[in-house]
């Protein structure tokens, strides 16, 4: 990214916010090393929620279903996050609901601030993170 920014000196770079993590690390070094400004773009979902991503097409029939399942399940606990007052029991019940029902291994499920990443009992401000296998193809998203 570095040497395409140098070349084109582009005064706006768009991002997705599919990974957010990486987006809010490019925006920090830009920001300090060039005058460009970087926007964030809402992640583009299929129209069951599923975030478009070249790794989905590492996943056959089957585990796109179960990719697609898996999201929705995400949204689901997203809400309930909002009136919970244990976030961290929720997040965890969760995790291993989802790991006996699916069959899958988590690198992880947090709620982190979206400013500062530290991790948050509140979902005002925050963002649920995952990073999840389907088999041996990784998949992660926020929300």
């Amino acid at each position: 990214m570095e040497r395409l920014t140098k070349i084109i000196k582009p005064q706006k770079i768009y991002m997705g916010e599919k990974d957010f993590q990486q987006l809010y690390l490019v925006k920090k070094y830009v920001v300090l090393k060039y005058n460009t400004k970087i926007i964030s773009c809402k992640t583009i979902r299929e129209n069951n929620k599923l975030a478009l991503s070249s790794r989905n097409q590492l996943l056959n029939k089957n585990e796109l279903v179960l990719a697609r399942k898996i999201t929705n399940e995400f949204f689901l606990l997203k809400k309930k996050l909002s009136k919970s007052k244990n976030v961290k029991t929720l997040i965890s019940k969760k995790r291993k609901e989802l790991t006996n029902s699916f069959k899958i291994n988590f690198d992880y499920i947090e709620l982190r601030n979206a400013s500062n990443f530290k991790s948050s009992n509140k979902v005002k401000n925050s963002r649920l993170f995952v990073a999840y296998y389907i088999n041996k193809v990784r998949l992660i998203d926020n929300f």
